[in-house]
C-alpha cells in the first residue's frame, strides 16, 4: 500500500534545524529506501521552507508513523504537523495505471 506523508514545518525553525540535522536525515532516508520511495522539501512562494513530502510503501499507516518517529528531524521540533494519507496512483509517465 502507498502512503503520502505531508510534513508542515514550525515557522522560524526550518533552516537552522534542517542544516544541523540534514546529513543524519539523508542517511536515515537511504537506510529506509525500501519503504521511503521518494522524499523532498516543500517551499512557500517566497522560497522559505514549508515542510516536506514522502511517498512511502508500507502495509499499514502505523508502519509509516514508526518511520516518521525514527527520522532524525522528528525530535527537533522542526515539524508542526504530520499527515499520513493512503494514496492510489492512477496515472504515471503519461499512462493510466487503472482501467475503468
Amino acid at each position: 500500500m502507498k502512503f503520502v506523508v505531508l510534513f508542515e514545518d514550525n515557522p522560524g525553525t526550518g533552516d537552522e534545524v534542517r542544516a544541523e540535522y540534514m546529513a543524519n536525515h539523508l542517511a536515515f532516508l537511504e537506510r529506509n529506501a525500501e519503504n521511503i520511495e521518494a522524499a523532498g522539501p516543500l517551499r512557500n512562494d517566497d522560497g522559505s521552507g514549508a515542510g516536506g513530502l514522502w511517498l512511502v510503501e508500507a502495509n499499514v499507516s502505523q508502519d509509516v508513523w514508526k518511520l516518521v518517529e525514527e527520522d532524525p528531524f522528528w525530535p527537533t521540533g522542526l515539524r508542526k504537523s504530520v499527515r499520513i494519507l493512503e494514496w492510489t496512483q492512477v496515472f504515471s509517465d503519461g499512462q493510466r495505471l487503472i482501467q475503468i
